[in-house]
């Protein structure tokens, strides 16, 4: 477990200007993935020992941690992030923490999965920040409460060893234990200020569920989809088009650059496992003047299967919602959208369920990570 690049020690006190002109950051390889911690799927910060600077659900915000020089409260310097008071000893005498004392906060995952990296941002926490951090993860089925969690029959595993941190830094940690995981716990050593955190992983979801549930949308990210390469991120990521809900938003789905060749865009994406689509939603909702022209949508069965086209190419509105019922069922494990020529849509809903061998690798991928 390695923080690859790492960043230790304070940042320069602020000296005016854009506070992120000093911000020590890198490029991780595992943020290709969704990110487990997202809101929007139903993440949120249940529990935490200390708050009394600034709240802990402060660190699950999707926009980056803003700074006001000038903001301050009643208790002092307000921070965007969660930021816990001071330590101290037993006394006089020892008037320091010891090696054991720390804060935590506890995270439910907005989608259950394999882990593959966190980061800790430390934004504007340039002196305040924690000395080292450490992330647990564990796998509790339903909706427990944050006492339940925190009971002696609950296994928690470390994800991340108790590791110094930088103040002002995207501070990253590279994830490789295989297991379905569903809560975190995070610690801060001994005390200190964390802006925010990111959880990216693979969504593992309950084959159970999925089996109830029968027709559902295959290629959600809630429900175990994923993107696989997009042709085009210049403005948002193509991750966007699978998230929950509709978009709220212009850039809460996926838009390319304009294009000035005689090309087009894509999105590939992984479905939960293989399955049976028998409909189709395009949404190009809040793209009014930047939807795509037209589009059209290709499954392929395995790695090394041929693509079929099953929705043709066909005009889009903007900011309308486009439903197609197929007239035969496609059988797949991978699907593509292709739009022409540029331009963006906001969801793709593909509606099915999964085939008996679909289901099957499913559930044996559930148990051998210990679901």
């Amino acid at each position: 477990m390695t923080a690859t690049p790492s960043f230790t020690g304070d940042a320069n006190p602020y000296g005016g200007g854009d506070p992120y002109a000093d911000y020590r950051a890198a490029d991780f390889p595992f943020t290709q993935y969704a990110n487990l911690a997202d809101r929007q799927l139903g993440a949120g910060v249940i529990a935490a020992n200390d708050e009394f600077f600034a709240q802990r659900e402060n660190l699950l915000v999707p926009e980056r941690a803003e700074f006001d020089p000038e903001h301050f409260g009643h208790k002092g310097k307000i921070m965007d992030g969660w930021e816990t008071r001071r330590r101290r000893g037993v006394g006089a005498e020892h008037p320091w923490p010891t090696a054991e004392d720390h804060d935590w906060a506890l995270v439910r995952l907005g989608a259950p999965g394999v882990i593959r990296g966190v980061v800790v941002d430390t934004a504007h926490f340039r002196g305040n920040y924690p000395q080292a951090v450490s992330v647990e993860a564990a796998s509790v089925p339903g909706s427990p409460s944050p006492e339940e969690l925190r009971g002696d029959d609950v296994k928690w595993t470390t994800i991340v060893p108790r590791t110094p941190v930088g103040g002002h830094a995207a501070n990253g940690f590279e994830v490789t234990v295989e297991q379905r995981f569903t809560h975190l716990r995070v610690n801060q050593h001994p005390d200190g200020g964390i802006a925010r955190l990111r959880v990216y992983g693979e969504v593992v979801p309950d084959p159970e569920w999925l089996a109830v549930l029968g027709t559902f949308d295959v290629v959600a990210l809630e429900n175990g989809g994923q993107v696989e390469d997009a042709s085009n991120l210049f403005y948002s990521p193509a991750t966007n088009t699978i998230q929950p809900g509709r978009s709220r938003k212009m850039d809460d789905g996926w838009e390319t650059r304009r294009r000035r060749d005689q090309g087009n865009d894509w999105i590939r994406y992984q479905l939960v496992a293989q399955s049976q689509i028998r409909a189709i939603e395009i949404d190009t909702a809040y793209l009014k003047g930047n939807s795509a022209g037209w589009a059209s949508v290709s499954v392929k069965d395995g790695e090394s299967g041929a693509w079929t086209e099953v929705l043709p190419r066909t005009r889009l509105q903007p900011d309308t919602n486009h439903r197609f019922v197929l007239p035969t069922p496609a059988v797949g494990t991978h699907a593509r959208v292709d739009i022409f020529p540029d331009g963006g849509i906001s969801r793709l809903r593909l509606f099915g369920s999964l085939t008996e061998d679909g289901a099957a690798r499913l559930a044996a991928r559930h148990q051998e990570l210990g679901g």
